[in-house]
């Protein structure tokens, strides 16, 4: 982020607030290359950061006072008192920011009030992570200011506990640990179960390919009934197979796992997929880690066809983008995201590249869909302090 942005938002913040912000920070959208609703099933999952980010002009307030401003809302400051935070009582953006201000408070930390000025260039609805950029954002600039002492991942346990609880959104700890840790040129490989991290490194361009994400611009709201009927099914599926999550049923025993669930198909489908699905991340790990960048297409290609057939989760935009890609000569294309919209991802030769975008947009054109938005996907740093 250069020097001129950070300056220009702290300038707005002084003219929001009457003084300049005590500092400024940002952190980034993620995409997740592979592991997809895996990581609330204690799974394993692979996102790296983007460079897309949410900047945060933060100062402390002694008064029990939280002011908001989002340069991207049409919207003044919101006020809001500490004192009546409540799970569920706001609908609006600034449930985010709020939740992060209540759970960190919830957790016994003196936070007395701030005030926050908000930009993003992470789109939003587009299953690239925007409200944990914006918990996470919040909650780092909290951290340094009243100097909690938390590390990255203890940050982003709280800032999944402000989205599940107060905000009502049954989401993982995926995007929040991303958001808060990721390192440029690297893949996270992370257990969910106990937030273990492995840096691996993941330096397309270096080896003449290129991760472009297409937005399909169908926009979704992950607290809406499907993602959570996903989630109450997988927790169905491990109960009845006696575990205490879905990533205890090994892959070598899925057949005999799925036997034991009898007629209860959707539930075989959705412990189908999260089996299979933590399998894939081991391997394209295994893939990055020997050299074999190129091999991991395939296992995408096979990650997209376990969303779409057995978590039931893709839609027609996203379909015809990894179709259209393939057929273009990608090497490999999933959705990515929560899914019911939003991205997918397409790995392709750096030659191939111009070719494979002008087919999507072709085909987007033919099928009367909303033209998507490609850019390329370099994997860049997690939050941090700029100014």
């Amino acid at each position: 982020m250069s020097e001129a942005v950070s300056g220009a938002v702290a300038e707005r913040f002084k003219e929001l607030y009457g003084d300049g912000p005590e500092g400024v920070w940002v952190a980034p959208g993620r995409v997740n290359l592979i592991g997809e609703h895996t990581d609330y099933n204690d799974g394993f999952v692979m996102p790296f950061a983007l460079p897309h980010i949410t900047v945060a002009a933060v100062s402390r307030r002694e008064d029990g006072v939280l002011r908001l401003h989002s340069a991207d809302i049409e919207a003044g400051v919101a006020e809001l008192r500490l004192d009546a935070l409540a799970p569920q009582s706001d609908s609006d953006w600034t449930a985010y920011p709020a939740g992060v201000v209540w759970a960190l408070r919830e957790a016994g930390h003196q936070v007395t009030g701030a005030d926050v000025h908000l930009t993003s260039t992470v789109p939003t609805g587009a299953g690239l992570s925007s409200s944990a950029a914006l918990e996470v954002v919040v909650a780092l600039a909290l951290n340094d200011l009243f100097s909690l002492g938390l590390k990255g991942w203890q940050l982003a346990r709280l800032c999944q506990r402000a989205e599940n609880v107060y905000v009502g959104a049954p989401t993982g700890i995926m995007d929040q640990t991303a958001s808060a840790c990721c390192e440029a040129g690297h893949a996270l490989f992370l257990d969910t179960r106990d937030l273990s991290q492995q840096q691996i490194p993941f330096d397309l361009a270096a080896e003449g390919m290129r991760l472009l994400v297409v937005d399909t611009q169908v926009k979704h709201a992950h607290s809406d009934g499907e993602y959570g009927k996903r989630r109450t099914g997988c927790e169905r599926g491990a109960a009845l197979l006696g575990v205490d999550a879905l990533r205890d049923v090994p892959y070598a025993d899925l057949d005999a796992a799925l036997e034991r669930l009898g007629d209860e198909e959707e539930v075989r489908r959705l412990v189908r997929h999260i089996v299979t699905e933590n399998h894939r991340v081991e391997k394209v790990v295994s893939l990055l880690e020997s050299g074999d960048t190129r091999a991991i297409g395939p296992v995408l290609v096979k990650g997209h066809a376990s969303l779409r057939d057995d978590f039931r989760i893709s839609c027609p935009e996203l379909d015809l983008v990894v179709d259209t890609a393939l057929a273009a000569g990608a090497l490999g294309a999933r959705m990515t995201g929560g899914g019911f919209g939003g991205s997918a991802i397409v790995l392709a030769e750096t030659a191939d590249v111009d070719t494979i975008t002008k087919a999507m947009e072709e085909a987007f054109a033919a099928a009367d869909f909303t033209a998507p938005r490609v850019f390329e996907a370099v994997p860049s740093a997690g939050a941090r302090r700029v100014r």
